[in-house]
């Protein structure tokens, strides 16, 4: 089975977030129930003038219903959220 590699990019809503709680609060967040499914790791990534973002790589099954859609809604409703775009999906070799 294939897997694939999505990084979302997740801007909080402003600049007082705790950064440590927005990034407990999207691993709990992430959609239960698929072993396949499941974050890799989060970077934060400076934007200007103090505000970061987080950089959120999520490993996916290549077939997962609703594409990036579900992890998407999920991410939008943690506390501290302000924007979630997702940048990239790729296929991971293997």
């Amino acid at each position: 089975m294939s897997r694939l590699l999505a990084v979302i990019k997740i801007l909080p809503e402003d600049d007082g977030v705790d950064l440590e709680l927005l990034k407990n609060g999207l691993r709990e967040a992430l959609p239960k129930g698929n072993k396949d499914l499941y974050i890799h790791k989060i970077v934060e990534e400076e934007i200007a003038f103090g505000l970061k973002a987080l950089k959120v790589f999520v490993i996916m099954p290549g077939v997962f219903e609703g594409g990036t859609q579900p992890v998407e809604d999920a991410f939008s409703k943690v506390k501290g959220v302000g924007q979630v775009d997702v940048e990239i999906v790729q296929t991971l070799p293997g």
